[in-house]
């Protein structure tokens, strides 16, 4: 399975991951949320920042299912789904991942046929500690 490249930025955003926490980095003056994490904030240009708890709730904002696999240590979930997320408290900020059918399970676990745009969903997180997200209403 793959494994996140991570930095020193991103660091506590695993680290909160791997504990089932979806957290994001926040600047500690102005209070705007950033993801990707980096060291300064780009509307107030401080250095200081801290990790907000989420709700894990939001909506698929975009998802593509390629055709064949982008990455061979995936080819046996084939086909699987990659998502876009807007999250619930901060619109802006997208990330993304797999849409399962429950935490931990395979990356073709929902049938491509469910995915809608728009559709609510909520993190869950792997034995890995990889967030994943399901179906608000399965």
């Amino acid at each position: 399975m793959l494994r996140p490249v991570v930095d020193a930025d991103g660091a506590p955003f695993w680290d909160h991951a791997a504990r089932g926490e979806l957290r994001v980095q926040a600047c500690a003056d102005c209070g705007e949320l950033r993801f990707p994490p980096r060291p300064c904030c780009p509307h107030c240009r401080s250095f200081a920042s801290e990790w907000r708890p989420m709700s894990g709730h939001g909506r698929i904002w975009s998802y593509v299912v390629p055709h064949p696999p982008l990455l061979p240590e995936y080819a046996e979930q084939a086909p699987y789904n990659v998502v876009v997320v807007e999250l619930a408290e901060a619109p802006r900020i997208r990330l993304v991942g797999n849409l399962v059918g429950e935490a931990g399970a395979r990356l073709d676990s929902l049938p491509v046929e469910r995915i809608r745009i728009g559709a609510a969903v909520r993190v869950v997180f792997g034995p890995d500690g990889l967030p994943q997200w399901v179906l608000e209403r399965p």
